[in-house]
């Protein structure tokens, strides 16, 4: 008796949350804050730095995040929503699935319709909580300029956000678009306000599409090494490359039983009837064919490209051409972020190229790629430290999307 009165609890301000005590790699390579506080209000990022340097809200939330790891949130700048079936519930609920392995943006190059631009336009809100969705709408294709110009102006009208083209043969097995087309299609692309981005396989078409003015060259070049022609074109220009190397995987890697379907990280959202499928022999068949095969050994040249394209300072920007059959979306980014640490890159680069250089590459860094101050909170909670080992990427304990923690994680 006799005693001060106890002060009244501080009521919690709805959205404003303040997550205490984790080490935070900010995405942007810099070293990382140790003991950490993120406060997160209405769905972007307030503040962030040390514990000793940030006044936490009385009213927020706290939440303990000690001993854990921070990063951003995984940006694919090459994936797909798959297209069986295409409704607007299958690509919410593959954003979702993006979203419960730490994938948060993904930029869907090719295959969409209007039901995944609907999608896209319901997701600038504090109250989002799966995959941000960027989108190409379909694939330019035409036999000649006119063609082709035709298409582009239907997809920058349909409201896409970039243009996508195919520059490949299939390993000599279909026609290849043309440098008289394709060089219509990104002068045209650019006068309708878009940028291009241009699959590909081999180095000279590489260097053509650079020349002609391409944005974003969304596959590994492998049919032979990049050169000094090829990485000043990169330089000049600022074009990002986005490797891809999981595709590459994707057509070989059934030919047996790959590790990864006992891998706890891959189960706990993988549909046991896929697994049986792609085990099949009829399955594993087809990934012993010959262009599988000329896939796989090419995946070395890929890489050494992805070393030799970094250490030059080409930005990295990740990306796995996830979504068709048999390329996983949401698990296949973290395998992609090991390739890359395979070749030759650091921990830091791999997840740089995951998160602030690929948002830089896709023009979304204004809100998004890194946890800095306006940015929307899109970030990952990990209980290993990626940057000892990248698969510590796999010790995914929670996702938040504009601060909101995403279920089912």
């Amino acid at each position: 008796c006799g005693g001060e009165p106890e002060a009244p609890p501080v009521e919690i301000t709805p959205g404003l949350q303040a997550f205490v005590g984790a080490r935070i790699i900010d995405g942007t390579g810099d070293a990382p804050i140790e003991d950490g506080v993120l406060v997160v209000r209405d769905g972007r990022i307030a503040v962030v730095g040390a514990r000793d340097a940030v006044d936490i809200p009385p009213d927020a939330e706290q939440i303990d995040v000690t001993g854990r790891t921070i990063i951003p949130g995984l940006i694919n700048a090459h994936g797909h929503v798959n297209p069986s079936p295409y409704t607007e519930e299958s690509v919410e609920s593959q954003l979702a699935l993006y979203a419960r392995y730490g994938v948060t943006t993904v930029f869907s190059l090719g295959g969409d319709g209007p039901e995944g631009m609907a999608v896209r336009d319901r997701q600038d809100t504090p109250d989002l909580n799966r995959a941000r969705l960027f989108v190409a709408g379909p694939v330019v294709t035409g036999d000649t300029p006119e063609e082709a110009v035709e298409v582009v102006n239907a997809v920058a009208d349909s409201g896409a956000d970039i243009v996508k083209i195919r520059v490949d043969d299939n390993l000599g097995a279909s026609t290849k678009m043309t440098p008289e087309v394709y060089q219509a299609v990104i002068e045209t692309t650019h006068q309708r306000g878009l940028r291009l981005a241009a699959h590909l396989y081999y180095l000279e078409d590489a260097k053509g599409l650079l020349e002609a003015g391409a944005d974003l060259i969304a596959h590994s070049v492998r049919d032979a090494e990049v050169d000094d022609e090829m990485i000043t074109l990169l330089r000049d220009s600022g074009v990002c490359v986005c490797p891809t190397l999981m595709r590459e995987v994707s057509t070989f890697v059934y030919e047996s039983r790959p590790d990864f379907f006992d891998d706890p990280f891959f189960l706990r959202d993988a549909d046991p009837a896929d697994i049986e499928a792609f085990s099949a022999p009829a399955f594993q068949e087809r990934s012993r064919s010959r262009s599988a095969q000329i896939y796989k050994a090419q995946l070395e040249v890929a890489k050494r490209n992805v070393k030799t394209l970094s250490d030059a300072g080409i930005p990295i920007a990740m990306g796995t051409d996830t979504g068709p059959t048999a390329r996983f979306q949401g698990y296949f980014e973290h395998g992609e972020l090991a390739l890359m640490v395979e070749a030759g890159l650091t921990p830091m680069q791999a997840i740089v190229a995951s998160t602030s250089d690929a948002a830089r590459c896709m023009e979304v860094d204004t809100d998004l790629g890194s946890l800095e101050t306006g940015k929307w909170a899109d970030f990952l909670v990990l209980g290993a430290n990626p940057l000892d080992d990248i698969a510590n990427t796999h010790s995914l304990e929670t996702v938040y999307i504009a601060g909101n923690a995403v279920p089912g994680v």
